[in-house]
């Protein structure tokens, strides 16, 4: 066997055995795929059951939190810390927050639609 062709081997037996410890690439790839972002500073802010003010206060978010964003949506329009947008943040099972208490570097949208 080729110098060279052993090495590829031994490349591909390295890993290998890498995933088998960390898992499919699927997995690590879902693990590694959750961000969380910093939400404005000094504000508490507002859980709501769906995206807009209209909809009921599930809880409330301390100072300083940090948030993951699953997927965003259009809702109610509001005035925030970041600015004006009508782009809410789904950042659990039946919780948004409006994207401008977020800060994700961005205006518009940073992550799929909510279907």
């Amino acid at each position: 066997m080729s110098s060279r062709r052993r090495r590829s081997v031994l490349l591909a037996g390295a890993a290998g055995a890498l995933l088998m410890v960390m898992g499919s690439p699927a997995q690590a790839n879902a693990a590694a795929a959750v961000t969380y972002y910093s939400t404005a500073p000094g504000t508490s802010i507002n859980v709501r059951s769906g995206p807009g003010t209209g909809y009921t206060i599930v809880r409330v978010l301390a100072v300083g939190s940090k948030v993951p964003i699953y997927c965003q949506t259009p809702g109610t329009t509001v005035n925030g810390y970041y600015g004006t947008s009508s782009i809410w943040d789904n950042i659990d099972n039946g919780e948004y927050i409006s994207d401008t208490y977020v800060n994700t570097g961005s205006d518009g949208y940073i992550r799929p639609r909510c279907a």
